[in-house]
């Protein structure tokens, strides 16, 4: 060893440190990076605010993409059929509005009696589970007569006291009921959705009269080389061929839900049974929470109608029954393996975007995860997120 040569120390790390009882310590190596981590988390965060603040320009550019890819195979058809796919489109994008407009109006009458005879319903199975007149007493009954003194000791503490002479008396008056700003306020409200639901409808036409331009655009932008051509083109025609794969299986199993909910209610007498068809349909897009609002909103009604609790049972679990064959049996018949997804991933998804958007983040969340899933799956950066949002 020479003088300029020094014996070098090892680095201060968890492999210098003796082993504890005779095992080796495992050192987990995770390339991790505190910048580029950073700057994920902020993007992230501005992503979600940016979503969230424009959120009447994502939504409808969303539920047109969606639906433009659930409706191509159609237009698909009609153009092998010499007809241009802008005429196609339109004669489309206008026979499922016209059958959305006519099923709306024909069961309106339906849906306003079952919106109110929900407040009933709620009262009559609360007076049920009460504690009937003349049972023992019991820890249940001992808090409900609790909760009615503290209640009567409350209103008449809130009684107003007599005013003493010379006082003055001060009563505040409600505005009194104008009904032109209640018609306005529905009319600015349905405008609303009318606009939108029109955006939408605009948005899938442009997208399926264009046809594959997108995609041959896309190609352009890959590089010069044919190789780089090649295989972008082939990644945006499994991107595409993934999520119209999915968006076709989950529009048929939501049509036969809603069919198979509207004949088994039917057959067991309850009313309204095709407005709770066309709801089952509808919620059969938000995986778990849409079938749980289906079976226990019809188990509240039944009890309502026939008045026992076995009635209640036996239409709830047929709901429950026929979302469970759909979701474990016949989805995933239908589904491919490229296209299954985390039950974990989808749940807390599903919770994120109903968070953000709410109604349309429920109905929106998975397809938007499918979507990410295919891309991600697809760019060799993002893999990993795909590889999470798997099964």
């Amino acid at each position: 060893m020479t003088d300029r040569e020094t014996p070098q120390e090892p680095p201060l790390s968890s492999t210098a440190l003796p082993p504890v009882g005779g095992n080796p310590p495992l050192v987990l190596q995770l390339p991790v990076d505190v910048r580029s981590a950073s700057l994920v988390i902020l993007a992230t965060v501005a992503s979600v605010f940016m979503l969230r603040w424009a959120s009447v320009v994502f939504i409808p550019v969303l539920v047109g993409l969606l639906g433009s890819y659930a409706l191509s195979p159609v237009v698909d058809w009609l153009q092998l059929r010499r007809i241009p796919r802008a005429v196609s489109a339109a004669l489309l994008i206008l026979g499922v509005l016209a059958g959305i407009g006519a099923t709306g109006y024909s069961l309106s009458d339906d849906a306003s009696r079952l919106v109110e005879s929900l407040p009933a319903a709620a009262q009559k199975l609360r007076d049920a589970v009460r504690v009937r007149p003349g049972t023992p007493d019991n820890t249940l009954a001992s808090v409900q007569k609790a909760a009615a003194q503290i209640e009567q000791a409350a209103e008449e503490s809130n009684r107003p006291t007599p005013t003493a002479r010379g006082v003055q008396r001060v009563q505040i008056e409600k505005p009194k009921f104008d009904i032109k700003d209640h018609l306005w306020t529905g009319s600015m409200g349905l405008m609303t959705m009318l606009g939108q639901l029109g955006m939408m409808a605009l948005i899938a036409f442009f997208l399926m009269a264009s046809g594959d331009r997108f995609r041959r655009k896309m190609v352009k932008l890959a590089g010069p080389t044919l190789s780089r051509k090649k295989v972008t083109l082939q990644a945006l025609n499994q991107i595409h061929d993934q999520i119209q794969r999915y968006m076709l299986v989950q529009l048929f199993t939501s049509v036969l839900v809603g069919l198979a909910t509207w004949l088994s209610f039917l057959a067991l007498g309850l009313e309204n049974a095709a407005v709770w068809g066309i709801a089952a349909g509808v919620l059969d897009l938000v995986p778990y929470i849409g079938s749980v609002i289906v079976a226990s909103g019809s188990a509240l009604m039944a009890f309502l109608q026939f008045g026992t609790l076995e009635m209640a049972l036996l239409v709830s679990g047929a709901s429950l029954l026929i979302h469970f064959i759909e979701a474990f049996l016949l989805t995933p018949w239908l589904t491919s393996r490229a296209n299954k997804m985390s039950p974990v991933a989808v749940f807390v998804g599903v919770l994120a975007w109903g968070w953000l958007w709410g109604v349309w983040g429920l109905l929106l969340g998975v397809p938007i995860l499918v979507v990410i899933k295919a891309i991600c799956e697809r760019v060799d950066d993002l893999k990993p997120v795909g590889e999470f949002l798997s099964a």
